[in-house]
This record gives C-alpha cells, sequence and structure tokens, in this order.
C-alpha cells in the first residue's frame, strides 16, 4: 500500500477531456501511439482498464463530477440545467479541507451560453478563468474564457495549448503557496466544432491520421467516421502533448511528488453510428472514457480491472486527500478498493441518458441491458415510471455492440437477470423503481446461453 506520507495534503490536478473515447489510448490498444504520456502516467500509476461515464451528455457528466451526485438526484439530467447552488460540491469540499481551488477552460453547468459565468453559479471554485459553454466563445485558433471579474480574456495558440498555458500559470502561481491545490482543467477537446460540424486539429496534425485506424464499430456502421477521425485523432494527440507539459511543469516546479493527476473524459463518441449525434447512447462508443491516476496513493497500483464510473470520482478524490466523504455522494471510493482488495465493489455500471431519449442501462464486464421511455419527451422528463427492452449484447462476443440479443428466447434468462441488476440499480440511485415491458418479438436464436455465463 503507497499513501501519501507527507503531512501536507497531496494537491489534485484533474485533466478533463470532452467526449474521448476509449480507445483513443495505447493502454486500451490504439496502435497510432497517440497517448505517449497517458499510457505512461497510467502505466506507472494505476490504469482503470473499465471506466464509463454515468450520463453521456456534457452537462449531465459534469454535473455528476462536481457533485458526486447522478443527474437525476441533482436535477441536472440535460443540458441547459444549471448547477443549483444549494447543492455541496467537490469544490466547496475542498475549499472547506483548506484547498486552494480552480477551474479553467469549459464549464458548462450555469446555462449562461457566451455570457460569463455569476460567482454563485461557480460551484464554489476560488481561482476562475473559464467559459460556460466553450465550444461557442472559442474555436481551434480563438480562445476566450472569463476571468474572476468575468472580464473577457483572450488566450494566443491552439486552444488546447491555450488552456494548457493558462493551467502553467496558476501551477507555477501556486509554487510558494502554503495550501495544496485542487486545479480542475477542463479542455473542449477532441469535441467537435458545433458551428461547422468539424474536428478542427492543430495543423501540425492536420491529415496525419487519416484512413489510418477505425475502431470496428465505426468501421463496421459508418456514420462519418472516415470523414472526422483524421481531425478527431490530431485532437487527441495535441491533448495529449498538453499532458506531457502539465507533468513537465509539475516537475519543474518541484510539485511532481506531491501532487495526483487525474486524466479521464465525460463521455466518448460514436461519429453518428448510433443516432443522429455524437453521443447520447448508451453505447461503449458513449459511455466509455479513458482513466488513470498517478502520484500520492496511485504510484505502481497497476490495472484496475473493476467497473469504475465517473460517479465514484468525486468520493475517491475528496479520499486521497484526507477529506470526509459526505453521505449524500453516491458513489465509491477508489482507494478503499486499491487499499484493501476485499473490499466490496460493484461489478456493474449504471448509465442514465437524456436528449436523445429517456433511458437507462447497465452493464457488466460481459453484458449490456438497456431499456427505453419511448412515451417521455427526452427534454422535459428525467425518467419515467414505464420502460420497454432495447437491447442486450453479449460483450465477451461482441465488445463493440453490432449484434443486439435482446430478441432472442434463449437470452431471456440473462435479460431478465439483468433487468432485476438494473432495477435495483435505479433504486440506489434514488429513483422510483419502474415497470420494464419485455421485448414483444421473441425469436427462437442459433445458440444457447450456459447457466454460468448468466451472471458474469
Amino acid at each position: 500500500m503507497e499513501r501519501q506520507t507527507s503531512h501536507r495534503k497531496p494537491n489534485i490536478l484533474v485533466f478533463f477531456t470532452d467526449q474521448q473515447r476509449w480507445d483513443t489510448t495505447g493502454l486500451h490498444g490504439n496502435p497510432l501511439d497517440l497517448t505517449p504520456n497517458f499510457d505512461r502516467l497510467a502505466a506507472g500509476g494505476t490504469f482503470v482498464k473499465n471506466a464509463f461515464t454515468s450520463q453521456p451528455v456534457c452537462g449531465p457528466a459534469r454535473s455528476c463530477m462536481q457533485t458526486g451526485l447522478y443527474a437525476t438526484t441533482s436535477g441536472c439530467y440535460r443540458n441547459g440545467i444549471p448547477l443549483p447552488s444549494e447543492l455541496p460540491t467537490l469544490a466547496g469540499q475542498f475549499r472547506a479541507g483548506g484547498y486552494d481551488t480552480a477551474y479553467i477552460g469549459k464549464w458548462h453547468l450555469a446555462e449562461t451560453g457566451v455570457e460569463p459565468v455569476p460567482i454563485e453559479r461557480r460551484g464554489g471554485y476560488r481561482y476562475w478563468l473559464a467559459a460556460d459553454v466553450l465550444e461557442f466563445t472559442s474555436d481551434a485558433y480563438r480562445t476566450r474564457l472569463f476571468d474572476a471579474n468575468n472580464e473577457p480574456v483572450d488566450l494566443p495558440g491552439y486552444r488546447v495549448d491555450a488552456c494548457a498555458d493558462a493551467a502553467i500559470r496558476y501551477l507555477d502561481s501556486r509554487k510558494s503557496a502554503q495550501e495544496p491545490f485542487f486545479l480542475f482543467l477542463s479542455f473542449l477537446e477532441p469535441h467537435h466544432q458545433n458551428s461547422r460540424d468539424d474536428y478542427p486539429s492543430p495543423d501540425a496534425y492536420r491529415n496525419r491520421y487519416v484512413s489510418r485506424y477505425v475502431p470496428p464499430d465505426l468501421a463496421a456502421l459508418g456514420g462519418n467516421a472516415h470523414q472526422h477521425l483524421d481531425g478527431y485523432y490530431g485532437m487527441v494527440k495535441r491533448l495529449d502533448d498538453a499532458l506531457g507539459r502539465i507533468m513537465d511543469a509539475l516537475k519543474s516546479l518541484r510539485m511532481l511528488d506531491d501532487t495526483i493527476v487525474v486524466f479521464t473524459s465525460d463521455h466518448g463518441c460514436h461519429f453518428k453510428t448510433r443516432n443522429g449525434e455524437y453521443k447520447r447512447s448508451c453505447h461503449d462508443s458513449s459511455i466509455r472514457v479513458p482513466l488513470g491516476f498517478s502520484g500520492p496513493g496511485f504510484r505502481r497500483r497497476g490495472t484496475i480491472d473493476e467497473m469504475v464510473s465517473l460517479i465514484d470520482l468525486p468520493p475517491t478524490l475528496l479520499d486521497a486527500a484526507g477529506l470526509p466523504i459526505p453521505e449524500t455522494m453516491q458513489g465509491r471510493s477508489l482507494l478503499r478498493r486499491l487499499d484493501t482488495e476485499a473490499a466490496p465493489w460493484p461489478d456493474d455500471v449504471f448509465v442514465q441518458i437524456s436528449e436523445s431519449q429517456v433511458a437507462r442501462a447497465v452493464r457488466t464486464k460481459r453484458w449490456k441491458y438497456g431499456v427505453t421511455a419511448p412515451d417521455r419527451h427526452p427534454y422535459d422528463d428525467s425518467g419515467s415510471d414505464r420502460y420497454a427492452e432495447q437491447f442486450l449484447y453479449d460483450l465477451q462476443a461482441d465488445p463493440y455492440e453490432l449484434t443486439n440479443l435482446i430478441n432472442q428466447r434463449s437470452h431471456r434468462g440473462v435479460a431478465e437477470h439483468m433487468k432485476e441488476r438494473l432495477l435495483r440499480r435505479m433504486a440506489e440511485a434514488g429513483e422510483a423503481v419502474p415497470d420494464i415491458v419485455a421485448y414483444p418479438d421473441i425469436v427462437d436464436g442459433p445458440r444457447t446461453v450456459a447457466s454460468e455465463d448468466i451472471t458474469e
């Protein structure tokens, strides 16, 4: 067991990307060497192999990260709903614990759009250099954020570099400070540029990744992946470059040994293969994300195979800082599992979805089961008292979810077992237990499922 030994609490830096698939990283098998810095960070610290968002939409995912609550609990179940000011937040907990708190980049929890975020909607962060909807206030080579006085700040360089430079300036300002810092660095990349539906990579990487590698789901389903993967991969590469620069800055400032760095993303990207958009589905292309830790408490902890949700990150970070975890938080501290292998840990993750549909899913290592509420409006309704079965995937045989088994008689036992898991998870998240209507047109399939496979 390796924990913080200094009398001072560790610094914490969250490196948060937007719309980054898990399989962009080398540790997840991507062959393009896009993420050497992430791979080194996670390999020398803690690599979470199976990490998932709890809600694959920007605002709701961020609400989960800032509160430790599911989106239906906080009320931020879709974009455009500001974070309620009365909710306890991660920044508030760190400030109470003696930390300087800082936020740089995309916020998306104030409903101010291109206007500055008033202080009461900043989630308790002291240092502030951010925009509510960064994709609307900026472009690839035109970055506008707002400072703590709500004055516009135009930053030079490619947008990733502009935000990383701002973070390095903040780190430099803390080199002689007595209190530790909690810095949440939130990038827009590799999210698309909404105004022209484009993935603008830096000029240095443009056309470098054309036709180089297409993940199996995108190769099979099409969408617009062939048009946009080059830019997407260039953005991922530049993010990893920025991560390397951040780590170099920490090292040069003699902060590296005392700083926990966490790298993850709010959700993935399915490139218009699952619906007419880029996320907003319960498929792994939307919900599975990279996750790695370095620094005190996480060094040389190896690969974690457990199912980990973003809802688990707030309690994990508080625990790593030696701060109390509010009983209201709905996740679990991963450090408890790292320190004690016998510590209980769920063998599934729960996902809520809005905007494209009102839907829910539960995923184990072997199976994924999803339901939808066709009679509910995805913008007006956060949940439903009645759902219908939508999909069942065998992730062992079909890791990219290309064959829906929900209508197979041979898999009804699995579906029933996963249904019970989902209902239990919904209740744990504070949702009313709904009725789930079985898929109506069941057919005989070519294979059967062994009883011991049902619970995997």
